[in-house]
């Protein structure tokens, strides 16, 4: 038979050429027929999601994906490729309240959450026709007329399916731990969501050396860092170092001129006091207020373990705690290469924080409304309670203010009105910018709380030996991905948040 002479190469036009002749001859279909009783390759596909327009990453990915479905119907396998669409989750609830005006507080009021679904189903596949273009267009093998629907009552009762033998087996429970939050959301975050590139942002933060004063004494503190001053009226406690060396220092509050004993580690003096040390009463007896440099000496030495037990003045006392709290406790996880080597502690908004103080048995700072005994002090929408009366209604971070509200005359964030607080109080010892990464939602660019809530979990730490076992068994290409990024989060492995604070989802069959 003759065969075709090009005289040119148009690689646009033989893509189109080959789609018309495996169209023409169905070759998809025969190929995977003529498979069949054939060991299976099993492929479902990622799902995308099809409330948004695909994109060249997506043609990148799905190339992979083609390839090594081809490549196993090549070695005899039967592959029959289903496609799906993940119909839920939080895209689709943050479009259609977009769509709606509207906010995950509105649900239930300004509309129905029965409404609200019906809106969500109706929108989640406005593209599919996109999708199903690209796929025919690319030359993707994958069935597309019986594809699996995430919301579909099938599909989610298999779920439960799985998650009844999670049951079975112990794996799955409730907890009240903290967890990473998303107030723009309104929602949890798993770890692996918090992973996500990009996540971690290089922001510019209102920091605050605070002046915790010993109890019993007049003019003895404890010096604590914060890059997070919104927390400090939720502080119930404050953690050293057993082994790390600690001084008291003889000086001058550089806000107030008031004297002050401070104490601190004494790696980290030179943070603080940067000049000589005065060697006798002289310059303390001279000093006259606002002269610099403002004169300091060491005065008493400590180990960490010797300032344990050790109690204070509440710093903020908007809220009392429910039990014992104001203390020094130990941390094993204090250092000296930041701060002032003592740890604010605040049980309901730090994982390390609520281990620390459990173990110590120290009482969170916390809202009492009705039988509920454990409210925040900061509410799911970021913002202080009622109960917190000088900044009450406020965010505690300033990008979930609205652009005009920040941009208005005279507006200074809550962190900004904090730090003046404590300065005017004999509290702050040093109040500075600060430039360091901090977590964001990756779907809203907000940033972040580490927020207590009731979570459902999967005991993935009870499988952690096994699955990094497996994981070496796997030839990973490249290598590094298996020994590096993958390899290290199965080594850092936490159980897994499976559940979400949302309306359009897989509900939790757990009664």
């Amino acid at each position: 038979m003759p065969f075709p002479e090009f005289t040119s190469l148009n690689l646009a036009q033989i893509a189109l050429d080959m789609g018309a002749l495996w169209q023409k001859h169905d070759t998809f279909r025969r190929a995977v027929q003529q498979r069949a009783g054939q060991p299976t390759f099993t492929f479902y596909e990622g799902p995308p999601s099809a409330n948004g327009t695909p994109g060249i990453h997506h043609v990148l990915s799905r190339t992979v994906k083609d390839i090594f479905c081809r490549y196993k119907t090549q070695q005899g396998f039967h592959v029959p490729r289903r496609g799906g669409w993940d119909t839920h989750g939080l895209p689709v609830e943050l479009a259609v309240e977009k769509q709606l005006g509207i906010t995950k507080e509105d649900i239930g009021t300004k509309i129905s959450v029965e409404d609200y679904n019906a809106r969500c189903r109706k929108t989640v596949l406005q593209y599919k026709d996109q999708w199903d273009a690209l796929t025919t267009r690319m030359g993707y093998w994958l069935d597309t007329a019986q594809p699996y629907l995430t919301f579909s009552r099938d599909y989610m009762e298999s779920l439960w399916h799985i998650l009844k033998q999670l049951y079975d087996k112990k794996l799955l429970y409730k907890s009240y731990s903290i967890q990473p939050y998303s107030p723009a959301a309104g929602t949890g975050l798993s770890a692996h969501e918090l992973n996500q590139p990009g996540c971690y942002r290089p922001v510019k933060d209102t920091t605050i050396v605070a002046q915790f004063k010993v109890a019993g004494t007049s003019q003895d503190y404890f010096l604590a860092w914060t890059t997070t001053p919104w927390t400090l009226p939720a502080n119930s406690a404050l953690a050293v170092g057993k082994s790390i060396d600690y001084v008291k220092v003889r000086t001058f509050n550089p806000y107030t001129y008031q004297p002050v004993n401070v104490i601190l580690a004494q790696a980290a003096v030179p943070r603080y006091f940067t000049t000589a040390a005065a060697t006798d009463t002289t310059a303390f007896d001279q000093y006259q207020p606002g002269q610099t440099p403002i004169p300091w000496q060491v005065i008493a030495f400590y180990k960490g373990q010797d300032l344990v037990g050790e109690t204070y003045t509440q710093l903020l006392p908007y809220v009392q705690p429910g039990g014992p709290a104001f203390r020094v406790i130990a941390g094993d996880f204090v250092s000296t290469d930041e701060g002032t080597g003592i740890v604010h502690i605040a049980p309901t908004f730090g994982a390390d924080d609520m281990r620390a103080a459990q173990k110590a048995n120290i009482s969170p700072v916390t809202v009492q409304r009705g039988k509920d005994k454990y409210v925040p002090i900061v509410d799911r929408q970021g913002r202080f309670v009622p109960e917190i009366t000088d900044f009450a209604g406020q965010y505690v971070k300033e990008a979930y203010e609205s652009e005009a509200v920040r941009q208005a005359p005279g507006y200074k964030s809550v962190d900004v009105q904090l730090a003046i607080k404590l300065k005017q109080e004999n509290k702050a010892f040093l109040v500075a910018k600060y430039e360091h990464n901090y977590p964001h939602c990756w779907r809203t660019d907000k940033p972040i709380l580490y927020y207590p809530l009731d979570a459902w979990f999967i005991k993935t730490t009870a499988c952690k030996e096994r699955l990094i076992a497996l994981n070496k068994t796997i030839r990973w290409q490249p290598g590094a991905t298996g020994t590096g990024r993958f390899g290290n989060w199965l080594e850092n492995l936490v159980d897994w948040n499976l559940s979400r604070d949302r309306y359009w989802g897989t509900p939790l069959p757990i009664w």
